[in-house]
């Protein structure tokens, strides 16, 4: 009856809302391209590779926020996340540097056969990067448990998983914007593996975007350097890629010094008794 109240429905415990799959879906989706990416490097296809790591990239910068965005948010979406970060941003460009660095699936530079000893060589770089990255994962889902200084809020610890793709596909995106002009040897793959892996590992402070502020004052000089940025990925987008990516790796050091002054300033207005401390001792 049309006057009749209409009884609630209360919920079921063995439903789930349609919405709450939406966030899984976007992170499979991320796997999905971060697995067609390798097929494409084993193939030499390496273009195809590097756009199949950007729709993984972009996958997993929509996952977490349309989770939120429609309170989807469980722990098998984080648990599915971490293994499709693995998979998209440890063992996926990985085997891009391994093909890439060692002539792709016919081990050919040139005309001539690559060096089998230096094949394994690259391999056993390729597997260290993709196992600092899994370390990197683990343990950045055990610190999500753990209360960390409020000075580490504009800080990641270690490069990033995304970043850390970024950073050791850096040669290749250039070389595929400049062609035979620049060719790089497979000695800088072995480099750009253990060095990014090893910053993927590591505890150093890492410049994080997410509660970072710019003074009003500023927005001029910001807005028109991203249009600048925009304009150049426009007219030759894989070159700015790798340009951007190098200074990524420039602000590592950079990060590390801006950390110290941080964290000096918060020991020094928040725990002054053990500053007094520690110049007593001296």
């Amino acid at each position: 009856m049309r006057g009749g109240k209409r009884r609630n429905r209360e919920p079921r415990p063995d439903r789930i809302p349609l919405r709450a799959i939406v966030p899984n879906l976007v992170t499979s989706l991320a796997a999905c391209a971060g697995i067609t990416s390798i097929s494409f490097s084993s193939e030499g296809r390496w273009k195809e590779a590097l756009w199949a790591l950007l729709v993984a990239v972009v996958c997993d910068g929509m996952d977490g926020r349309i989770a939120r965005m429609l309170n989807a948010s469980s722990k098998l979406g984080a648990e599915l996340d971490s293994l499709a970060d693995f998979v998209n941003f440890g063992v996926a460009p990985a085997m891009f540097m391994y093909f890439w660095f060692t002539g792709g699936p016919t081990h050919m530079i040139d005309g001539e056969p690559v060096n089998p000893i230096l094949i394994r060589v690259v391999l056993g770089c390729a597997l260290y990067y993709a196992m600092c990255d899994c370390f990197r994962l683990a343990r950045f889902n055990t610190m999500l448990e753990q209360e960390t200084a409020p000075y580490w809020k504009n800080f990641f610890t270690g490069v990033p998983a995304p970043g850390g793709c970024w950073m050791v596909l850096t040669p290749a995106m250039i070389s595929l914007a400049l062609g035979p002009k620049w060719s790089p040897t497979p000695y800088l793959g072995i480099f750009m593996l253990l060095f990014v892996g090893s910053l993927m590992a590591s505890r150093l402070p890492t410049i994080s975007l997410k509660h970072l502020h710019i003074s009003k004052s500023w927005l001029p000089f910001v807005l028109a350097g991203l249009l600048l940025l925009i304009a150049f990925l426009v007219s030759n987008f894989w070159l700015t890629l790798g340009v951007v990516g190098l200074v990524y790796i420039v602000t590592v050091p950079m990060t590390g010094w801006i950390f110290l002054k941080v964290r000096a300033r918060y020991e020094r207005d928040h725990c002054p008794s053990a500053l007094d401390g520690a110049a007593t001792k001296v």
